[in-house]
């Protein structure tokens, strides 16, 4: 027997994703949506076409969806399912993903959205209660009319910000933010990430807006999603984004190039082919690189990269999230994502290594080096005023303080390797 997940685009039916009683998934799209010129598709690495995708072909688009590492295990086990049951965790968790699309069973509809459909606003107890509960239960998966997913190794639940207090969703309706817990292990994660994305804002980079929230004595990250818009009215729509391993067509089991994911090479290739002003889009991503190269975010996969693709059909490079300085934390691996001029750290870069990432950029090398010099010194010019923001939200100003000085070091030191 064959089960059926409905891709809703919306309020329209995109196509199915199918599985039949061998465990063999699949994606085709709908005749209508084929027939409209005007439709667009779902992924770069899902091109319009009648032909139906196999398992090979659309599952690292729609695996890309589901939460990753010990988040799927944990969640699997919540639910009940071995986690590599994608289809059924899809089931369970697909009303309120990334991006544009909605997933439903057969013969089941997605309410009609409004601009009031959500819940109460959540106390400050009911708060801490979410955020205990998360770690063992992720996204509340199973709680009855909440089906929500999020990609990511990361603890999260997508929320709705309603007069500036946290509700969750009701079932099948838009979150405009997600909710983020610090990381158990790690300390200040949570004024860690605050502080990597708002220098980054500061120095011009396009990343999405964060604040610090507390529950009691409790901290949390609040980031607004930009893969939604909300218009006149309050309704929220939303927006479709694919990251680059779903529009390269890597699962997330390769989202590091050392597991034979997608390098820079490709990630700039990808702009050149995809986005609607590539010079300007793979502008975005060369200072992103460098960005995450100085604050030592060696967590910057493909995954952790997006296209955001507009109402009116243009596509560009999504606002940077996720950002962070693992470096600060020796018990995790110094070692890039994606390396830069075959270089694993920034202690290895050599003067003579830009000639090589401009060959990776397709950009000249001297404009190379040049920018890198202007971002470096962007950097050391704001990472003061950032700390002066933060510390006002910052619990743990400790760790506000010693980011601070790690990234001015690490500016410092890339300077000196930039002839």
């Amino acid at each position: 027997m064959t089960k059926t997940l409905n891709v809703w685009w919306a309020g329209e039916i995109v196509g199915a994703l199918a599985i039949d009683r061998y465990g063999e998934m699949g994606f085709a799209y709908a005749p209508e949506w084929l027939a409209d010129a005007g439709k667009p598709a779902l992924s770069f690495s899902l091109p319009k076409r009648p032909e139906p995708f196999s398992r090979r072909e659309c599952r690292p688009f729609f695996e890309g969806l589901l939460p990753e590492e010990g988040q799927r295990i944990a969640v699997a086990g919540a639910l009940g399912l071995s986690q590599g049951n994608e289809f059924k965790l899809l089931t369970e968790l697909g009303g309120e993903v990334a991006g544009a699309l909605t997933l439903w069973p057969e013969g089941e509809t997605p309410p009609a959205s409004t601009a009031f459909a959500y819940n109460e606003p959540l106390s400050e107890t009911a708060l801490v209660d979410l955020l205990d509960e998360l770690p063992a239960r992720p996204f509340l998966a199973g709680r009855e009319g909440l089906r929500l997913s999020l990609a990511g190794a990361q603890s999260k639940i997508p929320v709705v910000l309603v007069k500036n207090e946290i509700a969750l969703p009701a079932s099948g309706e838009a979150t405009s933010h997600i909710l983020k817990p610090p990381i158990g292990r790690f300390a200040g994660t949570t004024e860690n990430e605050a502080f990597a994305m708002r220098l980054a804002k500061n120095i011009g980079l396009t990343v999405a807006d964060v604040e610090i929230r507390r529950a009691g004595s409790r901290s949390f990250l609040l980031v607004e999603r930009y893969d939604r818009r909300r218009d006149a009215s309050g309704l929220l729509h939303r927006l479709h984004q694919e990251d680059f391993c779903q529009a390269l067509g890597f699962t997330s089991e390769r989202k590091y190039a050392a597991d034979g994911g997608p390098a820079f090479r490709d990630c700039f290739e990808l702009l050149r082919g995809a986005a609607t002003r590539p010079a300007v889009e793979i502008l975005k991503l060369f200072d992103a690189a460098i960005f995450n190269l100085i604050i030592g975010n060696a967590d910057a996969h493909a995954k952790n990269y997006s296209l955001l693709h507009r109402e009116n059909g243009a596509v560009e490079l999504a606002p940077l999230y996720d950002l962070l300085s693992t470096v600060y934390y020796p018990e995790l691996s110094p070692r890039l994502a994606m390396k830069i001029a075959k270089r694993h750290t920034l202690e290895e870069l050599k003067p003579g290594d830009w000639e090589k990432f401009a060959d990776e950029t397709g950009l000249a090398t001297r404009f190379v080096r040049a920018r890198t010099n202007e971002v470096a010194d962007a950097v050391s010019d704001s990472i003061t005023r950032t700390e002066v923001e933060l510390m006002d939200e910052a619990s743990d100003r400790k760790a506000v303080e010693e980011i601070s000085n790690l990234i001015r070091a690490r500016a410092g030191a890339l300077r000196q390797r930039v002839p």
